[in-house]
């Protein structure tokens, strides 16, 4: 579903999307992304107090804001249409008046998007990501991955099957990428294959200097990957609005001057 100040949401078909590759169609570039600011966020669907004044707060002057378990309640739609120029989500699953499920806020349109869910297999139910891909002011086009990965899973079967397609998309990518959200490596055999996932796909992963991601097992569930860009800062924020902390990562997107 897409959301856009003065007009209706919009659902977009997987038919109607550009396929990836050289020809996708032109686009306004993410603006001042020669820096390039993101914030991820398990928003826990807006269930406790305070949530808009962090997102405003500790969100400011991103361009983009990765949220999961956002449910598409009014006043977070209004939040989102009111400070960027696209609010991109896919359903994981429908509550009784909002569905709820990742969200990426944009201050430019995407240029591309694929949907993609993962059903929990203990549960039945679903847990989403989404691709998109942005202009950057370089002329590069940037990936943006959005994720919420399944959670109740024997094994990792199901869990590495949920990351095998994005995967795909990262490698049909030529340009800088952006993976990150909670992907729930509560144990030993998911943080090795995320990380396994991480590395094969040549993205590293963004380091916080004083580290509050939400843990569980002694893990942290949030994470933000990288690639063909530098980082100039990344911060987590201590909340109680939530049931995870918000990351925010400054990038350099610009690309190094030939020597």
């Amino acid at each position: 579903m897409r959301y856009v100040a003065g007009q209706p949401a919009e659902q977009i078909f997987p038919g109607a999307l550009a396929h990836l590759g050289p020809d996708l169609p032109p686009g306004a570039a993410l603006p001042n992304s020669n820096i390039l600011r993101v914030m991820v966020w398990n928003i826990f669907k807006q269930q406790r107090a305070d949530w808009l004044s962090v997102l405003r707060d500790y969100g400011k002057d991103a361009q983009l804001v990765l949220l999961q378990e956002a449910q598409t309640t009014p006043e977070l739609i209004r939040f989102a249409t009111s400070n960027y120029l696209a609010a991109d989500q896919v359903p994981a699953f429908m509550l009784p008046q909002h569905p709820s499920g990742v969200m990426t806020l944009s201050a430019a349109h995407p240029v591309y998007c694929c949907p993609l869910r993962e059903r929990e297999p203990l549960l039945r139910l679903s847990k989403s990501a989404l691709v998109t891909v942005y202009p950057l002011l370089d002329g590069r086009l940037l990936m943006v991955v959005n994720i919420h990965a399944v959670n109740f899973s024997i094994g990792i079967d199901v869990y590495s099957k949920q990351l095998d397609p994005i995967g795909e998309q990262i490698a049909n990518h030529k340009g800088p990428v952006i993976m990150a959200g909670d992907f729930n490596a509560w144990s030993k055999q998911r943080i090795n294959a995320l990380y396994g996932f991480a590395g094969n796909i040549q993205l590293e992963e963004v380091r916080f200097p004083s580290d509050f991601r939400k843990r569980a097992f002694g893990r942290p569930l949030d994470f933000i990957f990288y690639r063909d860009l530098s980082v100039t800062s990344a911060s987590v924020m201590e909340t109680r609005a939530s049931d995870h902390n918000p990351l925010r990562v400054e990038f350099m997107a610009g690309q190094p001057l030939a020597l």
